[in-house]
C-alpha cells in the first residue's frame, strides 16, 4: 500500500488494465506475451525515502564536520598544564591574567606630615600600575596622578612581594595620568598595549590591581559602555570644569585599584581603572581611562615630563553656575546687559591675560567668535583647537562693554 490513496500515485498498476493504442485491433489470435518478473525484491517508496534521508543526512554531518574542522584548525586550543581543556569558557580568563599579572603592580604613596610642630609622620595611601616600557635598565610605570599626588616618596611592589624605589618622571592632572620610573632588576614583564577603539560593549575584560592593599588582585566583567563620558572637577572644588572619555564596566574596580589594567581577553591593556561610582544602590559601575588616550599622554610626558597644552592663564567661575550662583547684587555690579546669560567670569588673570589686559570681573563670551558659555567650553577650545603660540582673539564685558582683546598662547608654567 502507498502513502496515497489515488492510482495516480500509486506505483502498482493493476495487471486487469490492458493498454490499448489509439486505432489499434488485436489480431485473431494474437496472444499478450509474459513479461519476466525479477525474482529480486523490488523497494517501496517508503524505504526509499527513509533511506535517501539517513544517506543525506549522514553526508550533511560529514560536510559540516569537514567545513568546521578547516575553518578552527589554526585555533585548536593548546593542552594547557594539569589537562584542563581549553575549551573551558574561563580558561582564556586565567591565561589573559597569567600573561599580564606579572607587569601589574602596587604603588606606596608615601606622604609626611607634621603634628604637634615637631613630629613628622608618614602617611600612605595605596594604588595600583603597570609597567609599559623597559629600556636601558629602568622600568616605566603608567598610573593615575591621583595615586601619586603629593607624595614625598614612591615605591613600588612588584608581583613578586619585590620593593623598589621609583620617581615621578611627570603626571598630568587633566587626563589624570603620571608615569615613574624605577630599576629593572627583578622585571619579568612589560604589558602589552592593546586598541581600545576596537572594543565592544558585552566583551569580557578583567582588572588587575592591589585593592585595599590586597595586590595582584584579579576581578572580571563586560564592557558596559565603550565611550562613556563623565563630567569631572579638576579643582576637586566640586563644580565640573572637564569632561573624561572613559570606558565604564562592571568588572569590580575599588579603592586602590586606581592605576591598574583593565585587560581584554588577549592579555592586553585596554584601560587603565581610575575611579567607581560608590553609593547607596549603586553597584558595577567602574571606569577606565582608554589606552589610546592614555597612550598620547604618556607620549607627551617621556618626551617632555608633561603635557604641553595651550595656556590663558584665567582663573574663572561660570556665570550661570548652578552649584554657586551669583547674587542678582553681584549681576547689577557685573552691568550685564540683559541678554547676555551665559558666559564666565574672571576671578584672577596672570600670564598671557594679564599681559593681554584682561582684569578681574571680565566676562568672557566668545573665543574667536565661538561662544564660550562655560569653564568646560573655555578648556575645551583651548586644548582641543588651539595650540601653543597661536593668537587667540577673547570678547568680554567689562562695566556692560563688549571689548576685544588678542591673547597669545603660552605654555603653562610649573
Amino acid at each position: 500500500m502507498s502513502f496515497f490513496d489515488d492510482d495516480f500515485f500509486s506505483p502498482k498498476v493493476s495487471r486487469r488494465i490492458k493498454r490499448k493504442w489509439h486505432g489499434q485491433t488485436e489480431a485473431p489470435g494474437w496472444k499478450q506475451k509474459k513479461l519476466r518478473r525479477n525474482s529480486g525484491r523490488k523497494w517501496s517508496t517508503v524505504q526509499v525515502a527513509v533511506v535517501s534521508s539517513v544517506i543525506s543526512a549522514l553526508l550533511a554531518v560529514v560536510l559540516y564536520s569537514w567545513l568546521v574542522g578547516a575553518g578552527t584548525a589554526s585555533q585548536q586550543p593548546v593542552a594547557v598544564a594539569g589537562g584542563e581543556n581549553a575549551y573551558d569558557p574561563y580558561e582564556r580568563i586565567v591565561q589573559a591574567a597569567e600573561k599580564v599579572s606579572p607587569a601589574v603592580v602596587s604603588i606606596v604613596n608615601q606622604q609626611k606630615s607634621i603634628m604637634d610642630d615637631s613630629e613628622a609622620v608618614k602617611d600612605t595611601n595605596l594604588g595600583s600600575g603597570v609597567i609599559f616600557s623597559q629600556e636601558n635598565g629602568k622600568a616605566y610605570v603608567l598610573t593615575n596622578e591621583h595615586v601619586v599626588q603629593g607624595a614625598d616618596k614612591l615605591e613600588v611592589v612588584l608581583a613578586n612581594g619585590q620593593r623598589k624605589n621609583a620617581e615621578l618622571i611627570g603626571k598630568d592632572r587633566v587626563m589624570d595620568i603620571a608615569v615613574i620610573r624605577m630599576d629593572d632588576a627583578g622585571v619579568t614583564a612589560v604589558a602589552e598595549i592593546g586598541d581600545s577603539k576596537k572594543l565592544r560593549r558585552g566583551e569580557t575584560v578583567i582588572a588587575i590591581g592591589n585593592p585595599l592593599g590586597f595586590g595582584d588582585s584579579l576581578t572580571a566583567g563586560i564592557i558596559s559602555y565603550t565611550n562613556r563620558v563623565i563630567p569631572v572637577s579638576l579643582n576637586q572644588d566640586g563644580i565640573y570644569d572637564w569632561e573624561q572619555m572613559v570606558i565604564q564596566t562592571d568588572a569590580a574596580i575599588n579603592e586602590g585599584n586606581s592605576g591598574g589594567a583593565l585587560v581584554n581577553l588577549n592579555g592586553q591593556v585596554i584601560g587603565i581603572n581610575t575611579m567607581k561610582i560608590a553609593t547607596t544602590g549603586v553597584e558595577g559601575l567602574g571606569f577606565a581611562i582608554p589606552t589610546n588616550e592614555v597612550m598620547w599622554v604618556v607620549d607627551q610626558i617621556t618626551q617632555y615630563g608633561k603635557v604641553v597644552r595651550p595656556y590663558l592663564g584665567v582663573y574663572t567661575v561660570d556665570l550661570n553656575n548652578p552649584y554657586a550662583p551669583i547674587t542678582q547684587e553681584q549681576r547689577e555690579d557685573l552691568q550685564l546687559p540683559l541678554e547676555v546669560t551665559a558666559g564666565v567670569i574672571v576671578l584672577e588673570a596672570t600670564g598671557p591675560a594679564k599681559k593681554a589686559g584682561m582684569q578681574l570681573n571680565d566676562v568672557i563670551v566668545r573665543f574667536d567668535n565661538e561662544p564660550i558659555g562655560t569653564t568646560l567650553d573655555l578648556r575645551k577650545y583651548l586644548y582641543e583647537k588651539k595650540k601653543i603660540g597661536e593668537s587667540l582673539d577673547v570678547k568680554f564685558y567689562r562695566d556692560g562693554k563688549l571689548m576685544t582683546t588678542s591673547v597669545e598662547l603660552s605654555d603653562k608654567p610649573e
